[in-house]
């Protein structure tokens, strides 16, 4: 899908997103985030009805239009079923896109944003050192360089553990949750800009299914429309 190009934005890029990504309303009028908003809380709630979408329809909208505001241009939350059986919904990878609350959810945060960087047009390999570079001085971060379909990139992965107060935890006792997050660079060929893939989870069990959909969604990055019938 392509993100949107307004004035003064940077150009477009196209990527896909498999099945069991719920794409957040984001829009440059309130009009369009409530119409958004609306179809994609039946979306995501989809055993839901007008019950539970009504309320939850102005949450998602003013999260949008907060999101917009940080340069975030595409947001979505991705569930997918935990259940052992074999089903109708498994992706091509492996992960099933359907999801049912009682069979348990895997779930995960992604957004993909663009930030200006200084450089020549073309010149992608220097700004993927340099962002190599700086990554890999924090002794937390997994940064590696990635040769992508469309170009270089780097990827960084930070696993962080946190200490939940018993006052939230179901058990009523202390809890470490860990979370992960798998964030991609990769600079545009075709003007000063660096778009950035970042998936955020605290569902680790499944993490090895995670870094596969977003290796699967990084093979899919083009800086150039794709033709008819291809991912978009």
């Amino acid at each position: 899908m392509p993100l949107p190009l307004l004035e003064q934005d940077p150009p477009p890029i196209w990527f896909h997103v498999p099945d069991g990504f719920y794409a957040l309303p984001l829009a440059a009028t309130p009009e369009e985030r409530a119409e958004k908003a609306e179809e994609f809380v039946r979306g995501l709630y989809s055993q839901g009805d007008e019950r539970v979408w009504e309320p939850a329809a102005p949450y998602y909208a003013g999260l949008a239009e907060l999101m917009a505001d940080t340069g975030v241009s595409y947001s979505a939350m991705g569930l997918f079923s935990t259940a052992e059986e074999d089903g109708d919904g498994d992706s091509q990878d492996g992960a099933k896109t359907g999801h049912n609350g009682a069979d348990g959810v895997a779930q995960c945060a992604f957004t993909v944003a663009a930030v200006p960087t200084d450089q020549a047009s073309g010149d992608t390999e220097t700004v993927a050192q340099g962002i190599l570079a700086v990554l890999s001085t924090t002794p937390h971060n997994d940064a590696r360089w990635l040769d992508l379909p469309c170009g270089p990139a780097v990827s960084c992965v930070t696993l962080t553990e946190y200490k939940l107060n018993p006052e939230i935890t179901t058990t009523g006792e202390p809890t470490d949750l860990l979370t992960g997050q798998i964030q991609v660079h990769v600079p545009f060929p075709t003007g000063p800009f660096t778009a950035i893939f970042t998936l955020h989870t605290a569902s680790t069990d499944y993490w090895t299914e995670f870094c596969n959909i977003m290796s699967a969604i990084l093979q899919t990055v083009s800086f150039t429309e794709p033709e008819e019938g291809e991912a978009a």
